[in-house]
């Protein structure tokens, strides 16, 4: 792995004046320097190793922000980024901040981000640090919400994300990281609205996209486009949608005309079935379907990988019960169900519970018609729990278990570990009850991820015994990561 962190070419001679040495890389993708009185300078576009010149724009107290200028001294984990819309130029594309860092390079910095986080944050440092999940670079993103604006000086529609700290749209043509078939739609799309009636009143188009359909005839993968409109459709709109579909092959329409609620299908049209969205997870023979607004994970081909390595680091027995906490639809505890004798699923929302319930019953179906003498998948159960106020009569009126997997939001899991802690503390409460040996924590935020880990090690009797990070979001800043932590004693 690339050390982003070593100091070894920050020079040691005084540097012309307004030169900057670069020494780091924060979360924001922003190079970290010093002036000479120690005041701490962020600038867009520098990299670690990299002697600089910059124009500020924010100064404050301790610490300035600034624009790269020029690069006196390049490093030697710069690359030409390969999308045609990232810079600091005006009108640059604000979706990735790191394409002009080798890819491997950007894993280093996350692992350096989420070490820096377990320290400072938790107290503690990991016994091992795992090598990190990484996939493809490029053409990974199945999931994304795209802003949608007409712009009548130019009389044309832009769809992309926003600009770098901007609320426009970025002129966007091409997306790299998009799944390609995406990418190649941005223009149609692009012409498609601008025939549109309610060209001015479309905001969003959100994509879900599928590695699989489940009908047998669509296994190119499904791509659903979730259309945001303020007012009705007039028929003429809605025949569009339709023909533009017929040239795209899986695509199809939702239509959104007020809250998530309100989301529905728009018609097929005959010859053109989709069928549904769904991904597999192969290794479990699990496939997942799900509608396009339900949470699943952008980049499927880390997903794949994610789920076989928290397995594997869970190490679960036929003989044991194991917990899936923040399960959502079941991405984790179907799988589980193929290893362990019992599962419980616990999310906080009632719809993905629904959602989870039906996808368990759509794979016991499906192992039983595919392969009638294979296991049955184990006991498992889908419930609703508030997760964000958990205490420990709640913890213990679900039950031990020998082992958890827990996949919170950004938010994290401070009321469940806090409530776990609180046992821990506290014997004469659990009434039989016993903690888990051992927990896995995937996490999408170092910073809560950090501060479970703290209670989980400094008040709950737990040992971090391995850390490490998920490069789920290659280009980006964003930082997900994975956990494991054993009961002492």
């Amino acid at each position: 792995m690339t050390d982003v962190h070593n100091n070894d070419m920050v020079p040691s001679k005084p540097l012309p004046e307004g030169w900057l040495a670069v020494k780091s890389l924060d979360l924001e993708a922003q190079g970290v320097a010093h002036r000479p009185d120690g005041k701490v300078v962020f600038i867009e576009g520098a990299l670690p190793f990299e002697v600089v010149s910059a124009q500020m724009h924010r100064s404050k107290a301790s610490f300035e922000k600034g624009t790269l200028t020029e690069i006196h001294t390049e490093s030697s984990q710069r690359v030409q980024p390969a999308c045609p819309h990232f810079g600091l130029h005006e009108g640059a594309c604000g979706g990735c901040k790191m394409q002009h860092l080798h890819v491997g390079a950007q894993v280093a910095v996350k692992q350096r981000v989420l070490e820096d986080n377990l320290w400072h944050i938790g107290k503690l440092k990991p016994d091992n640090v795992v090598r990190p999940i990484e996939g493809p670079a490029w053409g990974y993103r199945y999931r994304s919400r795209l802003s949608v604006r007409f712009v009548r000086k130019k009389g044309a529609v832009l769809i992309g994300f926003h600009e770098r700290k901007s609320r426009y749209v970025a002129d966007m043509k091409v997306c790299p990281v998009l799944a390609p078939r995406v990418s190649a739609m941005l223009l149609p799309l692009r012409q498609l609205i601008a025939s549109m009636d309610a060209v001015e009143t479309i905001p969003q188009l959100e994509l879900a996209m599928g590695d699989m359909g489940t009908s047998q005839d669509s296994q190119a993968g499904v791509i659903a486009l979730v259309m945001r409109h303020m007012e009705p459709l007039s028929e003429a709109d809605k025949g569009r949608l339709r023909a533009f579909a017929a040239t795209q092959p899986g695509l199809q329409w939702w239509l959104q005309p007020k809250g998530p609620e309100t989301i529905h299908r728009l018609d097929e049209l005959p010859g053109h079935e989709t069928g549904d969205l769904a991904y597999t997870l192969p290794d479990y023979g699990i496939t997942m379907p799900f509608r396009p607004t339900d949470f699943t994970q952008v980049n499927p081909h880390i997903n794949r990988v994610l789920v076989s390595r928290a397995l594997g680091l869970l190490q679960v027995q036929k003989t044991e019960r194991v917990i899936d906490w923040f399960c959502g639809l079941g991405n984790f505890t179907l799988p589980l169900a193929t290893q362990a004798r019992e599962v419980l699923g616990v999310e906080g929302a009632e719809s993905l519970v629904a959602r989870s319930r039906e996808n368990l019953i759509f794979n016991s179906k499906q192992k039983k018609s595919l392969a009638p003498d294979a296991p049955a998948l184990a006991a498992t159960k889908f419930v609703a729990r508030n997760l964000f106020e958990m205490t420990p009569e709640l913890l213990i009126a679900d039950g031990a278990a020998d082992k958890w997997l827990i996949d919170p939001p950004r938010e994290g899991a401070y009321a469940l570990v806090q409530a776990l802690a609180a046992l821990h503390q506290q014997p004469e409460l659990r009434k039989g009850w016993t903690p888990p040996r051992r927990i896995v924590y995937v996490s999408c935020a170092p910073s809560t991820l950090a501060r479970d880990a703290g209670v989980l090690v400094n008040e709950a009797g737990y040992t971090c015994t391995k850390a490490g990070v998920v490069n789920m979001f290659p280009h980006t800043a964003h930082v997900e990561s994975i956990a494991v932590f054993e009961l002492q004693g």
